[in-house]
């Protein structure tokens, strides 16, 4: 098991596995949505400078991906097939390491991935009824609370 820098050769894959992801998970965005996103994604925002984005690979290939801006998590996206192996956590525990505090916006319509943060440790803060693009897609704001020495 790897987790490393992503590099723009992996931007195929990565989209790939994104919309893999999506579709196990995002069972209310409507096909358009994905078929629009999917090249932002891979094209626009995994190359961003402002974006961190980290890869977990092993024997069997890229298995998920997580990119920070800072101490936000703005995307975490493991391969279906993958999912339960632990790697989402390894990829927030590697983020962690990194920030002293994360912060998330998840769907509120995704409750498998509600369900993850809320069982790694994040609390929820805030609620907004609409995606960062104004759709109904409620978006839960949620963060790691800071360990006090």
């Amino acid at each position: 098991m790897t987790i490393r820098p992503r590099v723009a050769a992996d931007d195929p894959a990565l989209g790939a596995l994104w919309e893999r992801s999506v579709r196990a998970t995002h069972d209310f965005l409507p096909e358009d949505d994905i078929q629009r996103l999917l090249p932002l994604v891979r094209d626009t925002y995994l190359p961003m400078p402002a974006l961190d984005v980290w890869v977990f690979a092993d024997s069997n290939g890229i298995a998920g991906f997580i990119g920070t801006g800072g101490h936000n998590v703005e995307m975490l996206f493991i391969d279906p097939h993958r999912r339960g192996q632990g790697i989402g956590r390894q990829l927030l525990d590697h983020a962690r390491a990194r920030h002293d505090t994360l912060t998330v916006d998840v769907n509120e319509q995704n409750p498998q991935a509600v369900g993850f943060y809320l069982h790694y440790g994040f609390i929820q803060v805030a609620r907004s009824p609409l995606d960062g693009e104004g759709k109904p897609f409620p978006l839960l704001h949620m963060a790691l609370p800071t360990l006090q020495p």
